[in-house]
């Protein structure tokens, strides 16, 4: 229950973090200086969005970043057309501005929804940008009225998951799956 205190309570305690209001944007944005790149680096806006006029070439830049297959393009469109909520996060530098996360859900818009396809770009990991990506989505989740919350990890990223207050089903039911050609 704490993560969803946290959610909706107060600071997470992130002092290297400021929080302000975000013109156009949903949630906190957040200014950061990104010590990525190094001494000279100057402070960045970071900001949220529910938008999903996301450049599809963006988005697949950003997944190649972390390592993940490729997808087609026709199918990552799709995917973002039938998502019940997208939310991305933005560094914005002047003018300048560039996707650095990601996640969506899909949902049957009453009890239930799965969080799919959290990433943030690893120049920007370690900050607590991801924690703060996840905070995003289940406030929109929450706000939907959805109650039952979901996901997909990695054995890598379990932990961080478990951190925000992700757990097995309580009841050990375990997901089953089907694939074409598994046979």
């Amino acid at each position: 229950m704490g993560f969803w205190k946290s959610l909706f309570g107060g600071s997470d305690g992130a002092s290297a973090q400021t929080l302000v209001p975000a013109n156009g944007s949903i949630g906190p944005s957040i200014s950061i200086t990104n010590n990525a790149r190094g001494s000279r680096a100057t402070p960045s806006k970071i900001t949220f969005s529910k938008d999903r006029e996301i450049d599809l070439y963006e988005l697949e830049e950003l997944c190649d970043s972390v390592g993940w297959s490729r997808r087609p393009i026709r199918k990552v469109k799709k995917a973002l057309k039938h998502s019940f909520i997208v939310v991305s996060m933005w560094e914005q530098r002047g003018n300048y501005s560039r996707l650095i996360g990601f996640s969506r859900a899909t949902s049957d818009h009453t009890f239930n929804a799965t969080i799919w396809d959290v990433v943030v770009h690893p120049d920007f990991q370690g900050q607590g940008l991801g924690k703060a990506l996840m905070k995003q989505i289940i406030k929109e989740l929450r706000r939907e009225d959805i109650s039952n919350i979901t996901l997909f990890a990695d054995p890598h990223v379990v932990n961080f998951y478990r951190d925000l207050g992700f757990m097995p089903d309580p009841e050990g039911i375990k997901g089953m799956f089907w694939y074409p050609n598994f046979r």
